[in-house]
């Protein structure tokens, strides 16, 4: 599985997330001085988890606030009753990357 690079280290500050343009889009978060990455896709519905409320090791849904752990991807409460997925991240230098599936 290839590593793609995400965004510099000073490029999220604690409670942040961003995007990355894959196919199915990847979430990045910086909680607690710690970088995580989830399905940006919201398990419920078709909503940006990066559009998200970070708080602690949780993401909250912007559309119908049901809570993901950042570090499992496990669904914390409803209306998702699904995981999403998480992937590798590592922090090379000032470069955060994430491992991610081959897409087609």
């Amino acid at each position: 599985m290839p590593w793609i690079r995400a965004c510099s280290v000073d490029e999220l500050d604690d409670g942040d997330a961003l995007q990355i343009p894959t196919n199915p889009p990847v979430a990045v978060f910086r909680a607690d001085g710690e970088f995580f990455a989830l399905d940006d896709t919201c398990s419920h519905g078709q909503s940006s988890l990066a559009d998200g409320y970070v708080e602690g090791d949780q993401v909250e849904c912007a559309w119908h606030m049901a809570k993901f752990d950042l570090r499992t991807g496990a669904a914390l409460t409803l209306p998702a009753t699904k995981p999403v997925c998480t992937y590798r991240v590592k922090v090379d230098g000032d470069d955060v990357s994430v491992e991610v599936p081959d897409r087609v």
